[in-house]
């Protein structure tokens, strides 16, 4: 081991469907924004605030296709994973920068068919994936 970690842990709401980018030769991606919410008391006002935290996951291959399947806007998950940065160059010739959230597992926690009661096929709830992640994405 090299002495350092690079690992997150989230629980939140999915703020918009699983966007899937598909490659040649058969792998994919999926991206989707995730809300965080911390909710604390104002000492002055006694006003109840809640800040939200916006973070964008990324899932890759099968486990992608499982979320695009399965989540939809609004739903619960656990997801685990790593912080990787990278940058790119704009058409505008701007230099582009992200964080992103490389899931490795993920839990599904509700879903809008659960909040439906509808009878769906039972998602996998505890998801381990090896994404392994390459320096060199296309976009």
């Amino acid at each position: 081991m090299n002495g350092t970690l690079n690992k997150v842990i989230l629980i939140g709401h999915l703020g918009d469907e699983v966007k899937m980018h598909y490659f040649d030769g058969g792998n994919c991606i999926g991206r989707f924004p995730l809300a965080t919410n911390d909710i604390y008391i104002n000492k002055t006002t006694g006003e109840k605030i809640t800040s939200t935290e916006w973070h964008n996951v990324v899932v890759r291959n099968k486990a992608a296709e499982i979320c695009e399947k399965y989540l939809s806007k609004g739903d619960k998950i656990y997801v685990e994973g790593r912080i990787k940065s990278r940058q790119w160059q704009a058409e505008d010739g701007s230099t582009k920068y992200t964080t992103e959230i490389q899931v490795t597992e993920f839990t599904f926690l509700t879903t809008k068919k659960d909040a439906e009661n509808v009878k769906q096929p039972e998602p996998p709830k505890n998801t381990s994936f090896d994404n392994t992640v390459e320096n060199d994405l296309p976009f």
